[in-house]
Order: C-alpha cells, then structure tokens, then sequence
C-alpha cells in the first residue's frame, strides 16, 4: 500500500467545519481504524456508529423544502404509491457520494483545484458555480415555508407573527449562526451537534405523527417501496413532477460541493475510507429514508386516505398540519408537525448560506471567515423575500424550484465520473476489478437517471413548467 497522503495545510487551511484536527489524536485514530479492519463486520459497524461522521450534516442539508415538498405531495396526491422515490434517490446519491469521498481521502487534495486540474475547469466551474446558484434559487422556497409555519405556530400558541416578520426572524438567527460559524472551537462543535439532534428530531416529530394516525393498507405501503410507477397526475399535481424533483431534492449540487470539504476539515485519510462510506449510510441514507417516509405516511394517511380534501397544488403546510390536528391534537399534534417542517428549512437555510460563501472562497481564493466570504454567505439572503412576497403561496414552490437546481446537477456528476477513472488523479487508489466496474456503473446510472428524468420532463411538462411559479 503506497504511503498515506495527509491533507497538508493547503488542503485543511480555512475549513471550520468542526474542531482543528489534533495530529496526535488523528494518528490513534488512524491506527485504530487500520487494526478495525480485522474485526467482524458487526464490530466495525458498531464501533463505526459510535463515531460517527459528517454524513449527519449532509442529512441536515438535503432535509429542507424540496424534500419537504416533494414528500407532502407524494402522500397527499398519490397516497403511498411513491414511496419508492425517497430511498432510491438517496441510493444513487450515496453511490455518487462515496465515490467523491474515496477521491477525496486518497487524495487529501482539495476537490475543486482536484476538479479544475484533472477533469477540467469547465466541470470545476460549473460545480462551484452551480452550488452558488442552487443554495441562492433553493432559499426562497426554505423562507417560505419557515415563515407559514411560524406563523401557524404562533396561532396555535397565542401571540402573533405574521410570516414576513418571521422570515427575517429567521435570517436574523442564520446571520448569527454563519458568522459565528468557524469562530471558535467550542461553537462550531455546538453547531455540529445540534445538526444530528436536529436531524433526529425531524424524523421524531413525523414518528410520533405517522404513529397517531397510523398504516391505512400495509400492503399498498409494501407496494409502494417496490413497485416503482410514476402516477399519472392527481389534483393538478404531476406525478412526474414529484418523482423528478424527490430525485433532486435527496443530494443536491450544493449539498455534494460541501461534503468533501468536511472529510477533510475533520483530517481524514486514506483510513478513514470505510468510516466514509458506513457514515453515508447510518448518518445520511438512514436518518433520509425515515423523515421522508414518514411524512409521505402521515400526509397520506390524512390527506390521501382520510377525510380531509386535498388541494391541488395549492396545498401548504399549514393546511397540512391543520388537517392532522384532529388525529394528533389539535395543539400538541399540529405543532410537532409545524417543528418537524420549521426543523428542515432552518437547518438548510444556514447550511445554504455556508455553502454560497465557501463555494465563493474556492473559486476566488478568499480566505474562508474573512470579510468577502461573510458577504459571500449573505449571497443567499434575498430569499427571505420568499415569506413575504410568497407568503400565500402554497408548498408547489418548491417543486418546480427543486427541479430547476437539479437541472444543476449532471455536470457535477460528469465531473467526478472523469475523476474517477484518472489514474493521474488517484494513481495507485483507481478503483480496479469488478467491484470497481459496478461501482462506476452506479454512478453512470445516477448520471444518467437524473439527466433522463430532466430531459423527459422538459419535453413533456416544460411548456406549462412556469405555471408552477404562479401565485
């Protein structure tokens, strides 16, 4: 095996995203992932989940309103039917991402110059810059739905806010959180944390819901995850629709640009490939699949199968959490559902924000806390005109929205295909063998899935696409 190429101080240089690695503790580490590999399966997956990884911050990224919508719709117009869409969008994307891990921490290169030398700045750019334009376009549709939930909440509770002031309630918290960010030690390793309670929160809040009202037809619920059709539409909603934008919503192209550079901010190697992988699983690929399944199951219970109409396009989140309050309580119930929503925009909200000013920093050069780099994290900030101009607006934002940043997402994609068949690039760590080949296959499917999917809608539905945007 050749030797183990640490991230020097130009790879590490400038990534707050958790503690500084401490070169003594990183060496123990190595070494006991190296003796770890000898150990049974179940050991090492325990001890793997024990440690845990940045795949719980990937998770707190892609829950937010795409997801959100994506899933709401699912359940309301076409009950458990598109189960299925959620786990296999997470799947390619896991695929992809582990590919990007593998790049990353054989390499310990940082993956934008990796990606401008080796596969070219057409990529590179169009990466970086895809990453910028999502986290910006994404953000209306996040303030729109935090402020109708706080607003519902503040109904529910007794005091009055109106959803404009909440939405600038809420960049006034992500302002605070972004430029504290980084800023010490003890901070960042707070924010990191709360992302995994917060995580964990989300998929309480929809258990606890799915729980109250419980499974209309466990056999149309199997069904669901295995039978794999796309619904004609229901509602004024398009089945395609839906399915096009839960395949963007689980791994976005801002997402997939902000997860190497936790890899290597944690001081991450070669050894800690395995640890990568088993974390994109349990920290990502889990915790996804169950918020998303049971708000599919809780909305459709409800929406779907139960009494309360549902509404076209025009469906909210509100109407959403009202039409609950019978079954789960008309206080309790309805704002554990307005949390579980509020959870999701906000942790994806000041993860846009990181995500615009270190894509900026790459691309420039700017020093990552620096003044240009916390400007650069504002890029993202009109967004919050989402809660006041959108403010009537239902949740169908943010399908078209999602389905326009996951335009954004093939060239990603290509890139780090070109990537992963450089041996100048990984030199002795190119993947070889049949493993190696499948595993190039997956990635050539999610390419080519989400880039079919696209181009099938945009012949198909892109006349009427606009319409989506209409208030």
């Amino acid at each position: 095996m050749p030797p183990t190429r640490v991230p020097d101080d130009t790879a590490i240089h400038g990534l707050p995203m958790v503690d500084a690695p401490d070169p003594a503790a990183l060496e123990a580490e190595r070494r006991w992932l190296v003796e770890l590999e000898a150990a049974p399966a179940p050991t090492r997956w325990w001890a793997f989940l024990k440690r845990g990884g940045p795949g719980y911050l990937q998770a707190a990224l892609t829950l937010g309103g795409g997801t959100a919508a994506s899933s709401l719709f699912a359940g309301a117009a076409f009950g458990y039917r598109l189960l299925w869409v959620a786990p296999v969008a997470m799947l390619l994307g896991v695929i992809m991402m582990a590919a990007v891990a593998h790049q990353t921490l054989s390499t310990g290169l940082r993956p934008f110059a990796a990606m401008k030398r080796y596969a070219g700045p057409v990529f590179a750019y169009g990466w970086a810059v895809g990453a910028l334009v999502a986290s910006i376009v994404w953000h209306f549709a996040q303030y729109s739905l935090a402020g109708a939930v706080i607003e519902d909440i503040g109904q529910v509770a007794g005091f009055g806010l109106g959803r404009s002031a909440a939405g600038f309630l809420v960049l006034a918290w992500a302002v605070v959180v972004v430029v504290g960010f980084g800023a010490s030690a003890r901070w960042t390793k707070v924010f990191d944390n709360s992302l995994r309670i917060l995580v964990y929160g989300i998929i309480l809040c929809f258990g606890f819901v799915v729980l109250k009202t419980g499974i209309h037809d466990p056999g149309a619920l199997l069904k669901g995850y295995f039978a794999f059709e796309i619904p004609d539409g229901e509602g004024g909603v398009s089945g395609l629709a839906v399915v096009i934008s839960g395949l963007a919503a689980a791994v976005g192209v801002n997402m997939i640009f902000l997860y190497p550079y936790t890899l290597l901010a944690r001081g991450w190697g070669r050894e800690h490939r395995r640890l990568a992988k088993f974390d994109l699983g349990a920290g990502m690929f889990l915790p996804y699949l169950l918020a998303t399944s049971l708000m599919v199951i809780a909305t459709a219970n409800v929406l779907h199968y139960g009494d309360s109409p549902f509404s076209g396009t025009r469906l909210s989140p509100v109407e959403a959490a009202g039409a609950l309050a019978p079954v789960v309580g008309e206080t309790f119930g309805r704002v554990v559902f307005d949390l579980g929503i509020l959870g999701m925009a906000m942790s994806t909200i000041a993860l846009h924000m990181l995500c615009a000013g270190f894509a900026c920093s790459e691309m420039f050069g700017w020093k990552v806390g620096g003044a240009k780099y916390k400007l650069a994290c504002l890029l993202p900030a009109p967004g919050v005109l989402g809660a006041v101009f959108w403010s009537d607006m239902a949740i169908w934002i943010a399908v078209p929205t999602t389905i326009l940043c996951g335009a954004l997402l093939p060239i990603a994609y290509l890139g780090f295909l070109k990537l992963q068949r450089s041996r100048a690039y990984l030199g002795g760590d190119l993947p070889r063998g049949r493993k190696a080949a499948a595993w190039f296959g997956g990635m050539v499917l999610a390419t080519l899935t989400i880039t079919v999917f696209l181009a099938w809608f945009a012949i198909t539905r892109g006349p009427g696409f606009l319409e989506g945007l209409k208030g």
